[in-house]
């Protein structure tokens, strides 16, 4: 069975042909799956009653399947998706008080960064996703917004997977996020752990997304520990990177805090930070940490935060502390894959 979300107007226009159908019946079929959020092919009431069983009888309105979905006390929806070879990949939906609606998505079933703190990480490399099944977590997401007279607004890069090692299935899922889903470039944000050669590829392309750094660390040694592409991309490349990028695109550039209890939340830490950014327009974005369990490190009391963030003031380098979402449900990326394969992993064999 085809899914409708991997054609192409062009395509979808001749696989009509073939069914006897004109060709502008694709126009119309694009705009209930995009523009109405049609999820069933009975709601397309302007196609003739026989192209709308045809349709059902050889076209799927997408092709990932839930696996798994929690529902936070905040309104976040964390979901869990299953492809077609059984790999399955995490999606999140966060709604906020000032009526943005943003998607959390994934690039790839897996990732190979090897980050110490995240689940993902943790887990190693699958495999990448096709530009389809990037797009179609977020156009699911809209579909469903739709539905309630809402609408999605914002995308980020930030579930599972490495974005700019996927990266041309990543260029061409934005692409399709801004014509289809009617989604500015300046609501898409790209997070990386510091693909040097991919940011400035990505510059290149002036596309006015915004770009988002995993940063963690202000020191090579102290980010090596951390992120281990550090030893590839050190930070004078990668600084230098990111104000080739600031200076083509006229984007500020965001850098990620994972704030770590006693490890990367001190005033001298926050001043190292200060040094590293002055004179690049940029932003941080500090998250307390999202305990995982192969990590032992715990998040950042606010107290040591909110001090945090006053360095970093008094420097003139702009940052907040993100208000986490979904604490109470497994948001933290890869987290709820790792929980629902450790609960049907079979028991251990007992010991002799």
């Amino acid at each position: 069975m085809t899914d409708l979300y991997a054609l192409s107007e062009a395509a979808l226009a001749d696989a009509l042909v073939a069914l006897g159908q004109p060709r502008f019946r694709a126009r119309q079929i694009r705009a209930w799956l995009y523009a109405r959020g049609a999820s069933s092919f009975a709601e397309m009431t302007d196609l003739p009653v026989p192209l709308r069983a045809a349709l059902q009888e050889q076209f799927s309105l997408g092709g990932l399947a839930v696996a798994e979905e929690q529902q936070s006390r905040d309104g976040t929806v964390k979901r869990l998706y299953r492809l077609h070879d059984g790999q399955l990949i995490e999606s999140v939906l966060m709604r906020y008080d000032d009526g943005r609606r943003t998607a959390c998505i994934s690039s790839q079933a897996g990732c190979a960064m090897g980050c110490v703190f995240c689940a993902t990480g943790q887990m190693g490399f699958a495999r990448q996703l096709t530009s389809t099944e990037i797009f179609e977590q977020a156009a699911l997401f809209s579909r469903e917004l739709q539905a309630v007279g809402e609408r999605l607004s914002n995308v980020v890069f930030m579930g599972m997977g490495e974005p700019f090692a996927n990266f041309d299935a990543v260029v061409e899922a934005i692409a399709r996020l801004r014509g289809e889903l009617g989604i500015g470039a300046r609501h898409i944000t790209v997070s990386t752990v510091g693909l040097v050669p991919k940011i400035l590829a990505f510059a290149e392309l002036g596309l006015q997304v915004k770009l988002a750094i995993s940063l963690h660390a202000a020191t090579d040694a102290e980010r090596s520990a951390l992120l281990p592409v550090n030893q590839r991309f050190p930070l004078t490349e990668l600084m230098a990177a990111c104000r080739t990028y600031a200076d083509k695109t006229g984007r500020r550039v965001s850098f990620e805090w994972a704030l770590i209890a006693g490890r990367n939340d001190d005033p001298a830490t926050a001043e190292r930070l200060a040094a590293l950014l002055t004179g690049l327009p940029c932003h941080v974005n500090l998250i307390p940490l999202n305990p995982t369990a192969r990590y032992g490190g715990a998040p950042t009391a606010l107290p040591d935060a909110a001090a945090f963030v006053d360095v970093l003031t008094r420097h003139g380098i702009p940052a907040t502390v993100r208000v986490r979402r979904g604490i109470d449900i497994d948001a933290g990326c890869g987290q709820l894959k790792s929980k629902v394969e450790a609960r049907q992993r079979p028991p251990a064999a007992p010991a002799p």
